[in-house]
């Protein structure tokens, strides 16, 4: 072997250990909701799903940061970044990105909003036209879990709850996708191979439905279909946090498009054709898509093209680790290797 390849190998160890510690962590913060919760109330209870979610998504932004200063003690600290402006340690690098810079927030609200009508809605709209039964798929897998019975219940229950519990989903599963796999990532290995560790995780959380029992009344490709959507859009929302250094956009957007495909999955229970949804919900929501890309066209171009020559980095050799063409190959299985082990650590420590 190679000392490109030993060296390829030895960065995402470490990277391993670190993700290895800071899961430990959440798994660790995570039993407080998960034993403590059923003490005072029953899982049946139409404020179990909300404060459980709540609970797990407070415990994450506590765990992350707090492990982190414990994992620094351990590793060397990194530093793959070519230019240091702060000598921040490694948890105020993460809590930063949950500020709200003044002069800056027009700006990440503005990507934020770009990315919920220009990527997730039109997305989501695509593969429930398509593919008919995805939309029914959905409901089956996601109501069958107690903390999504709100998906069943009244549409007063749904609204209290579908929001709440959506804007803390997507608090920790941004945190810990974006946040800590792909920013922190970055200082063991290239920030495109972050990218795409981060995003196959996240896409493999979603392929997880496989498992479910529901699963087996439906063509196996539908869990793909998942998995592909989530990887793709990962890919974007970790672009857009390396850029801006923020994750108040992808929140912004996760959030939303969360609230608005669990609308879509509601009236669909509820017994409402998806021709009635179309009409009623995804139409004027293209529209103001459409209008949004119209007026926007200038920021979006510039977007696409970032995050194109990012893609394309990405299978360029590494100059700075002298890499051969050979070397790119390995490195590329590696990290598919190295997303697939960070899922099974999170199954595995705290089934996620």
């Amino acid at each position: 072997m190679t000392e490109v390849k030993r060296k390829i190998i030895a960065e995402r160890g470490r990277f391993l250990i670190e993700v290895f510690i800071i899961f430990l962590g959440i798994f660790a913060f995570s039993l407080i909701p998960w034993l403590v919760l059923p003490l005072f109330m029953s899982n049946k209870s139409i404020f179990y799903g909300p404060l459980y979610y709540f609970l797990r998504a407070v415990a994450i932004i506590i765990a992350v940061p707090l492990f982190l200063l414990f994992s620094n003690f351990i590793l060397e600290s990194p530093k793959r970044t070519e230019i240091i402006e702060e000598n921040m340690s490694p948890s105020l690098e993460y809590l930063k990105l949950y500020s709200f810079p003044e002069k800056n927030f027009k700006d990440q609200l503005l990507y934020g909003i770009l990315i919920l009508f220009i990527v997730f809605i039109p997305l989501d709209f695509l593969v429930y036209f398509l593919i008919p039964d995805m939309l029914k798929y959905t409901g089956e897998a996601l109501s069958s879990s107690p903390t999504n019975s709100y998906l069943l219940q009244s549409y007063s229950v749904f609204l209290f709850s579908v929001i709440i519990i959506q804007i803390c989903v997507s608090i920790y599963e941004e945190s810990v996708s974006r946040g800590f796999l792909t920013m922190r990532g970055k200082e063991y290995v290239h920030k495109m191979s972050a990218v795409i560790i981060a995003s196959l995780y996240f896409g493999l959380m979603h392929f997880v439905y496989f498992l479910n029992p529901v699963s087996k009344n439906y063509p196996f490709w539908f869990p793909f279909i998942w998995f592909l959507q989530t990887f793709l859009v990962a890919i974007l929302l970790s672009i857009l946090v390396l850029k801006k250094k923020s994750l108040f956009p992808v929140i912004f957007a996760h959030a939303l498009n969360n609230i608005i495909s669990a609308h879509a999955v509601w009236n669909y229970l509820q017994g409402n054709d998806f021709t009635l949804i179309t009409y009623y919900m995804y139409i004027p929501l293209m529209i103001i898509g459409v209008v949004l890309f119209i007026w926007k066209f200038s920021i979006i171009k510039a977007g696409v093209a970032v995050v194109y020559e990012d893609i394309k980095e990405y299978f360029k050799p590494e100059e700075k680790l002298g890499e051969a063409k050979g070397d790119v190959y390995f490195r590329i299985i590696i990290d598919l290797f190295i997303g697939i082990i960070i899922l099974a650590l999170g199954l595995f420590i705290f089934g996620v």
